[in-house]
């Protein structure tokens, strides 16, 4: 059965109780983000349809803005989520020789996730770096001014940690 913890569960009520009775959807999105941390990294229908019942609202009003945001998954992700901006900026400092560069490197597409489960290679909409061009999100923290060296050095650190 999909339920919160107690802990993240209080923490839902107290973000529902910054919004006004009857407004409870504004809350949507960072319950969202608490849904996909506490249920393994993704949003399938029953953890979205438990998400609709905890706020009261329609589970279509929940998908359709889980599957609009590319902040959220819609399928599993592996342990490290690269997730590469390909707009203007980016391309233009060579975004897609870093992605083809991890495809290759990583024997995997865009939105596929290595055999092993570490790694998901997640094109990405502006992530507001672009002074940094090219660049990448990897979980809280952004990897910048990207080179295939770079690169490299950062996929054989994250697999050294994952043997520790």
């Amino acid at each position: 059965m999909i339920k919160f913890s107690e802990e993240k569960l209080n923490k839902v009520k107290e973000v529902m109780a910054r919004y006004p009775e009857g407004k409870q959807k504004s809350a949507l999105i960072p319950v969202l983000h608490m849904a996909q941390d506490e249920f393994g990294g993704w949003l399938d229908t029953p953890v979205m349809d438990y998400v609709a019942e905890l706020l009261n609202i329609l589970p279509i009003e929940v998908y359709e803005v889980a599957t609009f945001y590319t902040m959220f998954n819609m399928k599993p992700v592996g342990k490290h989520l690269l997730e590469v901006c390909r707009t203007g900026p980016c391309m233009v400092n060579g975004c897609d020789d870093i992605i083809d560069h991890i495809k290759q490197k990583l024997g995997i597409s865009e939105g596929e996730t290595t055999p092993d489960g570490l790694f998901t290679l997640k094109p990405a909409e502006c992530l507001g770096a672009c002074g940094y061009a090219p660049m990448m999100q990897l979980g809280k923290t952004y990897r910048e001014h990207l080179t295939k060296e770079k690169v490299d050095k950062l996929i054989d650190e994250l697999r050294a940690q994952a043997k520790n």
